[in-house]
């Protein structure tokens, strides 16, 4: 596996799994996460997926403890990380979720499908077909707790962000911003363009796992009414 590491800080590495946002490079990343998760060592702060990169955070004082008198931190940990990366299989298969997402487009949820629809020479009902037949990966998790940043998405229906950004945005609105797809997981401005809402919270700050995405899940949206997002019930 090709990797390169760069200090941030004092306390982190910068784990570079690739210079290119796809799906070769998700996988990297998510099967490294995954192993941090499941080896915790005690000097281990927390860890940071991205779209190319794992950040780990590490305790300067419990790695000094650790390591060696004549090796510094950064390269006890260095090695830590050099090691594990080679143990890891390249052929090795990722655990991966399958998470629906209900959404119900256009009116009141979604004042920019119209937009959408006009800027790629699309009616409305076929940016929602081709909105929720996509096959989407999530990347990274960032901006806002919770917030997927989602790849998949055709190039059919690709849409600038808007020039003015809005101060509010609703929680659960699904936008698009050029080829990308999301969640706003709660109210935060934003400049993508809003195609629809979700009964489904994404953000739940009171569950071991607050976030209901995780970097490398697959995503199905399928559209609803208003009359069933209305009526849905989220046990959450």
């Amino acid at each position: 596996m090709d990797y390169q590491l760069h200090p941030l800080g004092d306390q982190a590495v910068v784990i570079e799994l690739g210079e290119e946002i796809n799906l070769e490079t998700q996988k990297k990343v998510k099967r490294l996460s995954t192993f941090l998760e499941k080896n915790h060592e005690t000097w281990m702060v927390e860890y940071i997926p991205a779209f190319t990169t794992v950040t780990l955070f590490y305790d300067l004082l419990a790695v000094s403890q650790l390591s060696q008198n004549s090796v510094l931190p950064y390269q006890a940990v260095c090695s830590y990380i050099n090691k594990i990366i080679k143990s890891l299989g390249t052929d090795e298969e990722v655990d991966q979720r399958t998470i629906e997402i209900p959404v119900c487009y256009g009116g009141e949820f979604g004042p920019d499908l119209e937009y959408v629809a006009e800027h790629n020479d699309l009616t409305p009902e076929e940016v929602i077909k081709i909105h929720s037949e996509g096959d989407y990966l999530v990347y990274m998790i960032g901006f806002a707790p919770g917030f997927p940043y989602i790849g998949g998405m055709s190039e059919k229906i690709a849409t600038p962000r808007r020039k003015s950004p809005r101060l509010k945005i609703p929680p659960r609105t699904v936008g698009i911003a050029g080829i990308q797809t999301g969640v706003y997981p709660i109210e935060t401005p934003g400049g993508w363009q809003l195609i629809g809402q979700t009964p489904i919270k994404l953000f739940r700050p009171l569950d071991d796992s607050p976030s209901l995405l995780q970097a490398g899940d697959k995503i199905k949206f399928f559209p609803i009414s208003y009359e069933e997002y209305m009526n849905w019930e989220d046990d959450k």
